[in-house]
């Protein structure tokens, strides 16, 4: 079946592997977007020929326009081109794979547009809660997971069709390049050592979420809002591998796992060909060559980021907005070498707790809320 994608967030690492599975598939890339590079997106706009381009950099922008002024790809900038693309008529399916906040405006707009979400940047739920759950009910438009994990358990959650079946959500987490570290042992280390993840090839960001595991706590409140399970049947366990992806356990206490070799791939395949399944351009997952598959309980007293997330959704309201707006700014603080790795915990948990536990928020609210929280992290670093 033929696919008309746009793709949000094409240079980034799940960018990138999605144009993989589009090549694979021969998927029509409709429209592209990224923030600044701009050699590698006109490398996408002449293998893709996209009706649409958006640099969410102005300048960026008319760098592209100049560069491929020889092609029919329109080109725009900025948050309305962002959200152009996210609802271009050519486009059935939105793949959103923006990292940040900056993600949750285009996500409402394509569920208003009926578009299928393919949903890779987890800020959307985690921010938007259910401004973004209630608008995909109301529009019947499907959110179908991306992050491996979610991915896992939706695909676990094939077996039955009831949801009353399922008992529990196990979400796994690799733990990081630094499992096992005592917090006295994380005090100094550097953007440098953080960076080096022992399973993932991830961006920036990203990577120093898997550190802190505050990227866990996100994929907790996601979960939450994904599968619409109580916070007390989600439960964390750290599997240093990362070949069992998440497992959902049933009432008769069956669990049943996806298992795959650590490649974005898969998710991001299935999620686009959902519900069926078909070749992939990932290589065979072989048991035998991993020998053992290893389970811990994850430290919560040295990776205090799960905590502050855990709270914030149990606070509810705009209390996970906060969460994720002072951790982008914290993480970027600290890979500019403002802050101690330590202190990303500190900072997100002091700026949750400021937040308002108002329940019927909008768009602004969230929106204030998080810009809320990252001027307290500023303002605290000064």
């Amino acid at each position: 079946m033929t696919k008309n994608i746009s793709l949000l967030g094409s240079t980034g690492s799940i960018g990138t592997q999605s144009l993989d599975v589009a090549r694979l598939h021969g998927y029509n890339i409709k429209c592209l977007t990224a923030n600044s590079k701009v050699d590698v997106i006109e490398n996408q706009v002449r293998e893709f020929h996209p009706d649409l381009v958006c640099m969410m950099n102005e300048n960026a922008a008319k760098e592209l326009k100049a560069k491929i002024s020889d092609t029919a790809t329109k080109v725009t900038c900025g948050m309305q081109g962002l959200i152009e693309c996210a609802t271009y008529d050519g486009a059935d399916t939105v793949l959103n794979s923006v990292v940040g906040m900056v993600g949750l405006q285009p996500t409402l707009e394509a569920i208003k547009a009926k578009k299928t979400i393919a949903l890779a940047n987890k800020e959307t739920l985690v921010a938007g809660g259910h401004l973004v759950t209630n608008a995909a009910r109301e529009n019947g438009v499907s959110i179908l997971p991306v992050d491996s994990e979610h991915s896992a358990i939706f695909q676990a959650m094939q077996g039955s069709p009831r949801k009353e079946a399922i008992k529990k959500i196990i979400l796994t987490a690799s733990g990081g390049p630094f499992f096992g570290k005592t917090l006295e042992e994380l005090e100094n280390v550097t953007p440098a050592d953080a960076l080096k993840h022992p399973n993932w090839s991830m961006g920036a960001k990203i990577t120093i979420d898997s550190a802190t595991m505050m990227n866990k706590g996100l994929e907790f409140i996601e979960a939450k809002w994904l599968f619409d399970m109580p916070n007390e049947d989600i439960e964390i366990v750290v599997h240093r591998e990362s070949v069992v992806h998440s497992a959902i356990v049933y009432q008769d206490n069956s669990m049943i796992a996806q298992l795959g070799v650590p490649d974005m791939r898969i998710p991001i395949q299935y999620a686009l060909t959902y519900p069926e399944r078909l070749e992939s351009p990932v290589k065979p997952l072989s048991l035998a060559d991993y020998g053992k598959l290893t389970f811990f309980e994850p430290d919560y007293d040295t990776f205090k980021c799960i905590n502050v997330c855990k709270n914030a959704i149990e606070l509810g309201g705009l209390h996970p907005a906060a969460a994720n707006g002072a951790n982008e700014e914290s993480v970027k603080l600290f890979l500019n070498g403002k802050i101690k790795f330590t202190d990303i915990a500190y900072l997100n948990n002091e700026a949750m707790k400021k937040a308002s536990d108002i329940k019927n928020f909008t768009l602004q609210d969230v929106l204030d809320a998080d810009r809320a929280a990252r001027d307290f992290v500023l303002e605290c670093v000064k």
